[in-house]
């Protein structure tokens, strides 16, 4: 049997007796298992006693087990490993027995492979994969043995839209899958703009921005400068007038009670002058100030600015 003449007596000196049991036993069940054709389970197995020891029958048993699967390739060099390695004079006569089973089955296995000629069209510069694996440039044009089943072929390069094509390989199938590299199609010409104006100093103001604010609100100053001046001039005239009238009306500075109405007018117009004189002058002298400080500019060139005070008057005159 297959089990009975697993080891080799050079294999064993190797090993310890733990090893060589659980050797046994891995060996045991991928035999079940290949029984049963639970080939998954029969890899596993095999696998793992052989790399505990090597052995040609327990590598022909992960070959077996790898048909099982689907891994034709793979289950290939298997079968091939088997016939390179070959076994002593003195080995088991098991050991000549796998040897001669492994050439049975490749021979069998060999038309069986898929093949698949992979051509691309394009740069040389392209990459190939099938199923994610690389393929090397010497192997394009030329047929390649796959396993059996569902593949996705797939070539880019840098400049060109990939691409990539799915195949379905049956047992001994040939198929031809041919790549058309196409380049990228360039994104639209963008006009350039033309360069934007370089941004005015943050720090400082627009030119002729600050001086016309500044004027504007020097020309308001002045303009409620001049409406105070010309209310103190009014009220200082009617208050001087009624004062005169009071006086001859008041001998010695004595008022009949009948005269408080007047009295309180009399105080009301002098209060009244006296407010519109300050306000007067604070707005004259602010808009002053405000035009003589402004920055020049062209709009301010012809400005220039003259108080006026007359007979119940008083303000500014300005030239613009």
């Amino acid at each position: 049997m297959l089990l009975a003449l697993t080891f080799t007596p050079a294999a064993l000196a190797q090993v310890s007796d733990a090893d060589r049991a659980t050797a046994r036993s891995l060996a045991v069940e991928g035999q079940e298992a290949l029984e049963r054709k639970d080939f998954a389970a029969a890899l596993d197995r095999f696998s793992r006693a052989d790399a505990i020891i090597h052995a040609p029958t327990l590598l022909l048993g992960v070959a077996r087990a790898q048909v099982g699967v689907g891994q034709w390739i793979a289950a290939q060099e298997s079968y091939s490993r088997i016939l390179r390695e070959g076994v002593p004079e003195k080995a088991p006569e098991q050991f000549f027995e796998a040897i001669a089973a492994a050439q049975r089955e490749l021979d069998a296995l060999a038309p069986r492979i898929p093949q698949v000629l992979i051509s691309v069209s394009g740069p040389d510069t392209a990459a190939v994969t099938i199923d994610d694996a690389p393929v090397p440039r010497a192997a394009l044009g030329v047929r390649r043995p796959v396993d059996p089943g569902d593949h996705v072929v797939r070539a880019s390069a840098a400049g060109f839209a990939p691409i990539e094509v799915k195949v379905t390989l049956a047992e001994g199938a040939s198929e031809t899958v041919a790549l058309q590299l196409k380049p990228v199609a360039p994104p639209p010409a963008v006009k350039p703009r033309p360069p934007a104006a370089p941004l005015p100093d943050q720090g400082a103001p627009a030119p002729g921005s600050g001086a016309s604010s500044r004027t504007v609100l020097a020309i308001a100053a002045l303009g409620l400068g001049g409406a105070g001046l010309a209310a103190g001039a009014v009220g200082g005239v009617l208050a001087l007038g009624k004062h005169g009238d009071l006086s001859e009306r008041c001998p010695g500075g004595r008022c009949d009670p009948s005269l408080k109405g007047e009295i309180d007018s009399y105080h009301a117009m002098g209060t009244l002058s006296t407010i519109g004189f300050a306000i007067g002058a604070a707005g004259v002298g602010a808009g002053a100030f405000l035009l003589l400080t402004a920055p020049r500019s062209p709009q301010r060139a012809g400005i220039s600015i003259t108080p006026v005070i007359g007979l119940g008057s008083a303000g500014a005159k300005g030239s613009f």
